[in-house]
C-alpha cells in the first residue's frame, strides 16, 4: 500500500519515511526548537513531528494519587503529570515558525493532536497528515475527528490489543480516512530490544491491509534497520541536539550523528531487500570468469588420457564446469595441449 504525504510517496517501493520527533526536547526554547529542525534537515530526515497540546488539555493540575508519578524506575518519578506536560508541551504560537523553518529546509512538518481543539488548530495550519500517539489510540472520538479531515493518519500501536486496533482502524476508515499507517510501538521509555517484538510489523500489515512502520524508543539504530527488513515503510525516532542537555525525552532520543546513521542505514536496508532474484546480477556477471572450471594441468600429447593428475578444477572459469570432471576423466585428448589450457568439448576425443 502506497500513500502520499505532501508529495512524498510512502510504501514498499519507496525509501523508508524517516520522522524526527521533537517532543519536549526544545526545553521550552523556540531558538532550540528551530535548531533541532535545522539539525534534523541536515541529517536527511523526511519529516519533523511535534506534539500539540497544553497541560490543561492533557490532565488535571493535581499532585496526588494517579496524577503523580511515583512508581520506582520510571523516568519521570517524582513529577506530577501536569508538571510534565507543562514542561514538555510546544507552545501553540511556536507551531507556525517551526513549520515555516521546515518548509524552508524542505522537510515535512506535522504534529500529534491530543484533543479536538488541537486538531482544529492544526487544520488552520494546513498540516498534510496526523499522528496519533499510542496513549490516544483508544480515543475513538479523537480518531474520528482526525479522520474526518481526510488526511493520512499514522497511528502508534503501543499497548493496544488486536481488538483495540481493529476498533481504531474501523473508526478511522468509517470517518473517511483512506490512508493509514500503523506503527509498531513499545510504550516504555527507553524500550529494550527484547520488548520490541518487531515480527509484529508484517502481521499488522496482514491483519489490517495498511502501511506499517516503527515508532522506536530503543537506543541506537538496530531496531529501526531490522524493522525496514521486516517491511516497515515509516520510522519515527525522538531527536535532540544533545542528550546531556536534558529534557523529558532526552534519555531515549537520538543525537544528530546517530540520526544521520539511521537515515543512511535504513535506506541501505531497504535497498538491500531488492526482489526475489536468482542467477548472476548485472554487477556479478564480471565475476563469473573467476569461478572454478576444468583446466589442463599438465602438457598433453594427442591421444593421452585425461586423469586426476592432468585435469583439475581451478580458477578462473573459462573452461567446462567442474560437474563434467568425472565424465572427462578416462577420455582421450584430441590434440596436443599445453598446461593451463581451459578444457572445451573440442579437446575431448
Amino acid at each position: 500500500m502506497t500513500i502520499n504525504i505532501a508529495g512524498r510517496l510512502i510504501g514498499p517501493a519507496e525509501p523508508p519515511f524517516i520522522i524526527a520527533e521533537m517532543s519536549g526536547n526544545h526545553n521550552q526554547s523556540l531558538e532550540r526548537a528551530l535548531e533541532i529542525v535545522e539539525a534534523a534537515a541536515r541529517c536527511g530526515v523526511d519529516a519533523m513531528k511535534i506534539q500539540t497540546y497544553t497541560a490543561d488539555t492533557m490532565t488535571l493540575d493535581l499532585r496526588e494519587r494517579e496524577f503523580f508519578v511515583s512508581d520506582p524506575g520510571n523516568l519521570w518519578t517524582g513529577r506530577s503529570l501536569y508538571e510534565l506536560y507543562q514542561e514538555a508541551h510546544t507552545p501553540w504560537e511556536w507551531h507556525k515558525p517551526i513549520m515555516e523553518r521546515c518548509q524552508e529546509l524542505g522537510i515535512i512538518f506535522f504534529s500529534t493532536p491530543f484533543d479536538a481543539t488541537s486538531v482544529d488548530f492544526l487544520e488552520s495550519l494546513q498540516v498534510p497528515c496526523y499522528k496519533i500517539a499510542s496513549f490516544e489510540n483508544i480515543d475513538l472520538p479523537l480518531l474520528r475527528k482526525v479522520a474526518r479531515t481526510g488526511k493520512p493518519m499514522i497511528i502508534s500501536t503501543g499497548m493496544a490489543t488486536v481488538a483495540e486496533l481493529d476498533e481504531a482502524v474501523r473508526a478511522a476508515r468509517e470517518a473517511g480516512c483512506r490512508e493509514i499507517v500503523l506503527l509498531k510501538c513499545t510504550s516504555s521509555y527507553p524500550a529494550t530490544p527484547e520488548s520490541s517484538n518487531l515480527r509484529t510489523i508484517p502481521h499488522l500489515h496482514e491483519l489490517f491491509n495498511v502501511g506499517v512502520g516503527l515508532s522506536d524508543h530503543t537506543m541506537g539504530v538496530g531496531a529501526a534497520v531490522t524493522a525496514v527488513a521486516l517491511g516497515a515503510t515509516v520510522i519515527e525516532k525522538h531527536f535532540t541536539l544533545n542528550r546531556a542537555d536534558g529534557g523529558v525525552d532526552s534519555v531515549f532520543s537520538l543525537e544528530p550523528d546517530e540520526m544521520q546513521s539511521l537515515v543512511v542505514e535504513t535506506k541501505r536496508a531497504w535497498q538491500a531487500l531488492g526482489c526475489v532474484s536468482y542467477g548472476p546480477t548485472e554487477t556479478e556477471k564480471k565475476s563469473l570468469q573467476y569461478r572454478r572450471s576444468l583446466y589442463v594441468a599438465e602438457h598433453m600429447r594427442a591421444g593421452e588420457f585425461f586423469s586426476t593428475a592432468n585435469l583439475r578444477a581451478i580458477r578462473p572459469g573459462l573452461g567446462l564446469p567442474p560437474k563434467y570432471f568425472d565424465i572427462v576423466v578416462g577420455k582421450k585428448v584430441s590434440k596436443d595441449v599445453s598446461k593451463g589450457t581451459p578444457l572445451s568439448w573440442n579437446l575431448i576425443s
